[in-house]
């Protein structure tokens, strides 16, 4: 078993390390200082990662998996309970802490932002530390790639996910292509813009929008999506301290829907990898971000109403995703739904779709199926409709199970 164990670390930073390569992104270690002897290593990953390397490797993986994401909580100490905006503010204040190269701003942040997720912060570090900017997002993402460049650690915010668009071109062409552009002298990775995302209840058409799949399509940013207020703050940390520009969109209807115990300590979660929320035998369910609150709902219809066994997958980072853990899920389940509220049309579940459909073609038994957001303009008045809700999530199971 430690032998396994030992192998699929191995096999899962080759892995990376060779995604890296290719997607422009950098790693700790070798490959992020320019040295060669990683494709090598990353072939031998590959197999390993895939499960070829011992019969029943991957029932061992994931009873591995399981028992040291439990050991990892466990070792994490005391816990608080937090909702999820308390558990950004706290990774925030983690994160000043430790790095005195960090900085956070963003429009009102001062006082704590519209949804006060850096409330006090400035009271604890300072002006130079927490400050507001001019109202112009491209002037926000300009200043956090300038100031990356040079050496610094900046986290900055873009009140709503609606508003982003301003700033596209400073993080799809300076921050994405820095490291490549310049043969690896230079990187902005010290780079973090967090945006609140998704639908709210009340929105309409400015605040309540998913932009995560215009930025899943540039190579050279990561781009991250927490569930929870635990997820929310360990994949903050990782992303502020990862060596790649993040950007990382939070639900904002789960700032305060969304209460649970957190580790009161720093702590970090793995990017790029993917968590089985809930194993299954019948059906592989995909999504993140607040979606996984909904399919939850809808998988446990589906296991009380026609006795399925659904396996729940939350992605939690889109670029790069954990292919291997929804591929090795979808081979088992031999059927697969993904869901997200974004609008179906080139939304982040057709990459999936694409994928899944070309790696376990032979593994399937019904066509793969989307629930998602309808390709119209975010609606104020029909949000409950618009919306992939449980009853349709239920649906679209069904129909997998039936066809």
């Amino acid at each position: 078993m430690w032998r396994s164990c030992r192998a699929l670390r191995g096999g899962r930073n080759s892995l990376a390390a060779a995604r890296a390569g290719q997607s422009g992104l950098a790693k700790k270690g070798e490959l992020a200082r320019g040295q060669p002897g990683g494709a090598g290593v990353a072939q031998r990953g590959r197999g390993i990662a895939r499960g070829t390397w011992c019969p029943g490797f991957a029932e061992k993986v994931r009873a591995a998996s399981q028992r040291g994401r439990a050991l990892r909580m466990m070792s994490m100490g005391a816990t608080k309970k937090m909702n999820l905006v308390g558990a950004i503010n706290d990774a925030l204040r983690i994160a000043l802490e430790t790095d005195d190269k960090a900085v956070i701003f963003g429009e009102d942040v001062a006082f704590g932002g519209v949804f006060r997720a850096t409330n006090e912060l400035q009271d604890a570090f300072g002006k130079h530390r927490v400050f507001n900017t001019p109202l112009c997002e491209q002037a926000i993402a300009g200043f956090a790639v300038g100031m990356a460049a040079v050496g610094a650690t900046p986290i900055a915010e873009i009140q709503f996910a609606d508003y982003i668009f301003p700033a596209f071109d400073q993080i799809v062409n300076e921050a994405a292509k820095y490291r490549y552009r310049s043969g690896g002298q230079f990187n902005v990775g010290g780079m973090t813009i967090r945006a609140p995302y998704g639908s709210v209840g009340h929105g309409g058409l400015y605040h309540s929008q998913s932009p995560e799949g215009y930025f899943t399509h540039t190579p050279g940013i990561k781009v991250v999506i927490p569930r929870s207020p635990s997820q929310a703050k360990g994949l903050l940390l990782a992303s502020i301290r990862d060596p790649n520009p993040v950007v990382f969109f939070e639900p904002k209807a789960l700032y305060r829907a969304s209460t649970e115990e957190v580790p009161e300590g720093d702590f970090s979660l793995p990017l790029s990898t993917a968590e089985v929320v809930k194993e299954g035998s019948d059906i592989t369910v995909i999504g993140y971000g607040a979606q996984m609150g909904v399919l939850r709902r809808a998988v446990d219809r589906a296991e009380a109403e026609l006795g399925v066994s659904c396996e729940l997958i939350d992605l939690r980072t889109l670029l790069p995703w954990d292919r291997d853990t929804v591929f090795e899920s979808v081979k088992k389940t031999r059927r697969c739904l993904v869901s997200h509220e974004a609008p179906i049309t080139c939304g982040f579940g057709a990459e999936l779709v694409a994928s899944i459909q070309h790696q376990c073609f032979l593994h399937l038994e019904a066509p793969i199926l989307r629930v998602c957001g309808f390709d119209t303009p975010f609606p104020l008045a029909h949000e409950k409709v618009y919306l992939p809700s449980a009853a349709r999530c239920f649906e679209g199971i069904k129909a997998s199970i039936e066809y």
